[in-house]
């Protein structure tokens, strides 16, 4: 597993397919995050941006090989096993990306309350960060892996698809994602930092229960 990770992993920065999410997302974060905003609301904006952005890498990872590459690696290691790889190649560079703007967000920002009244704990309030980004990205591997190949391969019903399922994953009540940004939110107002353990649990199950679902796939169909 760790060969087909590493294989997946260099496929993908030799790509460079990886650029566009990663400038949308800079972009995001430079035109709503700004030195000296309150540190929790600005942490739930990036934790909410990066959501759609952990889909798209999914996609990307499952469909960077050409058809004839996706089958010779299937068939020396199996299906599920060749796009668990893809999977978990996307999942660790969304954490990775989320955890690197949590860091950037939390020392650039203020770390007081929406009023400006009450002083927030730095440290705290980096780590609810984290723990947020973590819940999105483990929400939009799930969006990603249930809305492209296998489960959906034609883009002209995946990408609506993958689209709708991000959008809905952020704001939809009852979303791991919606409930961690939420109380982010909610904790700058009242000056309690909320650490998002219980969403962070859900959104764990919800991957690991697509990521399951979509090696399913893989293992039936032929690439």
């Amino acid at each position: 597993m760790t060969a087909l990770f590493r294989y997946q992993a260099a496929l993908l920065a030799r790509s460079q397919r990886w650029l566009p999410p990663f400038i949308l997302y800079a972009a995001f974060l430079a035109v709503g995050v700004q030195s000296g905003q309150p540190v929790l609301d600005s942490l739930g904006y990036a934790a909410a941006g990066l959501l759609p952005v952990a889909a798209w890498l999914v996609r990307i990872c499952v469909t960077n090989e050409p058809p004839a590459a996706r089958s010779c690696v299937a068939a020396a290691a199996g299906p599920a096993r060749a796009h668990l790889a893809c999977v978990l190649v996307a999942l660790s560079v969304a954490a990775g990306l989320g955890s690197a703007a949590s860091v950037v967000v939390t020392l650039i920002s203020d770390p007081v309350t929406a009023d400006h009244r009450v002083r927030v704990p730095v440290l705290q309030a980096g780590a609810a960060g984290l723990l947020a980004a973590l819940v999105c990205a483990l929400l939009g591997t799930a969006v990603g892996a249930v809305t492209n190949r296998p489960v959906l391969r034609s883009p002209g019903r995946a990408v609506p698809a993958m689209l709708l399922a991000a959008l809905l994953a952020v704001v939809a009540a009852g979303s791991p994602a919606q409930a961690a940004v939420y109380g982010l939110v909610t904790g700058s107002r009242s000056g309690r930092v909320p650490l998002s353990l219980l969403p962070l649990a859900g959104a764990g199950a919800i991957a690991a229960a697509a990521v399951a679902v979509s090696c399913a796939f893989s293992a039936r169909r032929s690439p």
